[in-house]
């Protein structure tokens, strides 16, 4: 079973990461910023949905309509068609996120008064969206695939326009979730490569990090009392690029590139590839990969550890008490010296056992029991009766 010292370098690690992953947290924000990759895959994966991946006709008019259109600041500009979005998209001045009940009200707009945004369409006397409408005017979507789907929440909706509108609401989520996957790969495989720069860039090594704090008490102790406070904290893992990259300085940790590389040196004075190279690159692979995660998930475990320390620490603070053993004093066993015959001593002193517990010596010329080395007892007499000569025995057991 792990000891605390182990745990402890655990929860250091462990620390470190949290703190690794919300700085490379950041950096992804600044980058989405400037990118607006998600505002690129919500427009894509509309496009997908309304299998209008040219934007030639309902895509088009669906983000031209002003419940769409309100959204954003621009005109709208379709992204380009590829088989698969890239990790830096760009999504322009393009809605980061469209809800709902915007994309089924604009749908049925459409359908029941035309794509033109036009004095017709805007007039008071128009047609009235309803059920009927909808379906009296559903070659307005000019699109095949998006009229069955149209046509499909009509029949389900048996009449009722609050059901049309759920319905297509329904549809439009389900896709969306089709997009949340695709951005959440792409953020995985650009936080990788932040976080691979990150810990290059800052000299971050797990694997030297996590033996330096094996070796060194005092940095270990303090690093797992920073990571107990943080892990009290719920609102630890929002914070900045520069409260973290502070937290993490004060953990004086061997990072960053002051003193170079400094493999170590190989017993027999030649070159190591292992303490030269190999080393350093996996524990920045490491790193990167860890920074993947995200900072909630390494402070959910952090949290998780804590507890088996807790567990763990008072039963090695609590030592187990060992059996004593209750041995006689054998050095205080002293010999029965019976007199023979009539029972009465014979004016010799009981004879003490030898310290280590054994028979003692008997006088010359005294006769030995044989069981005297059972019973402990010396019998000195020259008379000795047999078995034969002693009285018969009276009485017996009853039937």
């Amino acid at each position: 079973m792990f000891n605390s010292v182990i745990l402890e370098v655990a929860i250091g690690v462990i620390f470190l990461f949290g703190l690794v992953s919300m700085i490379c947290s950041a950096l992804r924000e600044g980058i989405e910023a400037l990118t607006k990759t998600r505002a690129a895959y919500l427009e894509r994966g509309i496009r997908e949905l309304l299998h209008d991946r040219e934007a030639k006709n309902i895509a088009r008019s669906l983000f031209e309509h002003p419940m769409i259109n309100s959204l954003y600041s621009s005109d709208y500009t379709p992204g380009k068609n590829k088989k698969e979005p890239g990790l830096l998209d760009r999504g322009k001045q393009l809605p980061s996120y469209i809800p709902s009940k915007n994309f089924a009200l604009a749908l049925m707009d459409i359908a029941a008064r035309g794509s033109k945004n036009n004095a017709v369409s805007s007039d008071p006397n128009a047609v009235e969206m309803s059920v009927a409408s909808i379906r009296a005017n559903i070659l307005n979507i000019q699109n095949i695939a998006v009229q069955r789907a149209m046509l499909t929440a009509l029949d389900s909706a048996q009449g009722n326009l609050e059901r049309v509108q759920q319905n297509l609401e329904k549809w439009f989520d389900s896709s969306m979730d089709r997009v949340s996957g695709w951005y959440k790969r792409s953020t995985q495989w650009i936080l990788f490569i932040v976080g691979l720069a990150v810990a290059v860039g800052l000299n971050i090594n797990t694997i030297k990090i996590a033996d330096y704090l094996f070796r060194n008490d005092d940095a270990r102790k303090l690093i797992v009392a920073q990571a107990e406070n943080a892990s009290q904290d719920a609102a630890f893992t929002q914070q900045s690029y520069t409260e973290a990259k502070t937290n993490l300085d004060a953990l004086k940790l061997p990072i960053g590139w002051a003193n170079g590389i400094n493999p170590e040196a190989d017993p027999n004075g030649e070159s190591n590839a292992w303490n030269d190279f190999f080393i350093y690159a996996l524990g920045w692979l490491l790193t990167a990969l860890a920074a993947t995660l995200g900072a909630p998930f390494w402070f959910d475990l952090l949290n998780k550890i804590m507890v088996i320390r807790g567990t763990v620490k008072p039963a090695e603070k609590s030592q187990e008490e060992g059996s004593e053993d209750r041995k006689s004093d054998k050095s205080n066993t002293v010999t029965i010296q019976m007199a023979g015959g009539n029972g009465v001593g014979n004016g010799h002193a009981a004879q003490p056992t030898q310290g280590n517990g054994a028979q003692a010596v008997p006088p010359e010329g005294a006769v030995i029991d044989p069981q005297s080395d059972i019973d402990n007892c010396i019998l000195e007499t020259a008379d000795i009766t047999s078995d034969e000569d002693l009285p018969q025995a009276e009485g017996g057991i009853s039937k």
